[in-house]
């Protein structure tokens, strides 16, 4: 008769979790909390990044008035006291940049400017667009 040993086995559950659950669960808590301070620090730059837009734009719209120029209807806000300019610009059927102007922001005191911008082009645009605002 041969001796064959079987191996006890403990009752699960009964002497506290195994190695791996505890290594599951600290990864599950490492990982929240890292999770948790990336989205506080995009948060952080989101906000920082539209706090910093002291002046900002949009085209209304544009007409293209000849082959050599483009009117462009460009609302700007800003706070009532700053200064600094916004560029626009237009482009051509095939993309290429065919005219470009800086429009000057003054501090009059007030917050939101209604303005249509002249564009001279080098040749027929079929476009017009903000490229940015900036305070001085």
């Amino acid at each position: 008769m041969s001796a064959v040993r079987e191996r006890e086995q403990v009752p699960e559950g009964r002497y506290g979790r195994s190695a791996d659950q505890r290594a599951d669960r600290r990864l599950k808590i490492l990982g929240s909390v890292l999770g948790v301070g990336f989205l506080a620090m995009v948060g952080w730059f989101g906000y920082d990044y539209i706090a910093e837009q002291d002046i900002s734009a949009e085209v209304i719209k544009f007409d293209v008035t000849s082959a050599s120029e483009v009117q462009v209807h460009l609302e700007i806000r800003k706070g009532a006291d700053t200064t600094g300019s916004c560029t626009v610009r237009s482009r051509a059927k095939d993309g290429a940049e065919v005219g470009r102007v800086d429009v000057a922001v003054d501090g009059t005191g007030r917050s939101r400017i209604d303005e249509i911008v002249r564009v001279r082009t080098t040749a027929q645009a079929t476009s017009a667009e903000l490229v940015g605002c900036s305070a001085r």
